[in-house]
């Protein structure tokens, strides 16, 4: 979760941020409209084709967008990013705006290509503490690894939110949704993905404890102690631990980059 590139302007920043968006949600309502026609009725063959798609859209999308705006496309990323100090208050309502925006295009984008109402309210029962339980883990989960995998392997981020989604899927009741701009949108999408409007609230809290919890969390465990601190005998440092080049390393934090290495 390294700052944005600063040579982009903030309207580019935006906007590929609502473009990725809509695209995620393309993939997430469309694989599932996919899957369950193809399924034959057998729900976990349409969960797993859900959760392919979905896997494989957020490397995509994190690998072509993530050097223009960071490749967010998560209102609970963003403001983690906030938290961390790596995006500015001023950016944050654009980010929010776009993914919000982007993510109910995409869902409408995916019900024309199936020939489905623009949009439609959903009837799809996601309640109870075990969901809510689901959405704070799952949110909880995807803000660490974007914070530990920014800080030793940014180049790897991608990879690293796909896959962790796509196991998400299967290992949480909610199947991880652990977004809120996905969780209003798929409220208009009375489909295999969809979620009842009635169960936002209750999801958009557990996400928010999540990503508050995850960001705590980080700052007392994945960040680094600063350099005049004393550390233990066998402490090694991230960037110790992993030579070679990082592709990515400029983005991190200048506080935290080459910090007591010789050049």
């Amino acid at each position: 979760m390294g700052r944005v590139p600063a040579e982009f302007s903030a309207s580019q920043r935006i906007a590929a941020e609502a473009i990725g968006t809509a695209f995620l949600l393309a993939a997430v309502v469309g694989s599932g409209v996919m899957g369950e026609r193809l399924a034959g009725g057998n729900v976990a063959l349409a969960l797993l084709a859900n959760t392919l798609a979905t896997g494989a859209a957020l490397v995509a999308l994190i690998v072509s967008l993530g050097g223009v705006s960071g490749a967010h496309l998560n209102p609970a990323v963003t403001l983690a990013a906030l938290a961390r100090g790596n995006l500015s208050r001023r950016e944050v309502p654009g980010y929010i705006v776009a993914q919000l925006v982007g993510a109910i295009v995409g869902v409408v984008l995916a019900h024309l290509m199936f020939e489905l109402p623009a949009l439609s309210v959903s009837q799809h029962v996601r309640s109870g503490p075990g969901q809510l339980l689901s959405e704070f883990v799952a949110t909880f989960g995807l803000v660490t690894v974007i914070v530990g995998t920014s800080r030793c392997r940014p180049a790897a981020v991608p990879f690293a939110v796909g896959t962790y989604i796509s196991a998400a899927y299967w290992f949480t009741a909610s199947t991880s949704f652990a977004n809120p701009a996905v969780t209003i949108a798929r409220s208009l999408s009375d489909t295999f993905a969809g979620v009842r409007p009635i169960d936002v609230p209750g999801f958009l809290l557990a996400q928010a404890c999540g990503a508050a919890a995850a960001v705590w969390i980080a700052a007392r465990v994945l960040d680094p102690v600063p350099a005049d601190a004393p550390r233990a005998p066998q402490e090694v440092r991230c960037d110790e631990a992993i030579r070679g080049p990082l592709p990515l390393h400029r983005e991190l934090r200048p506080e935290h980059h080459g910090r007591g290495d010789p050049e």
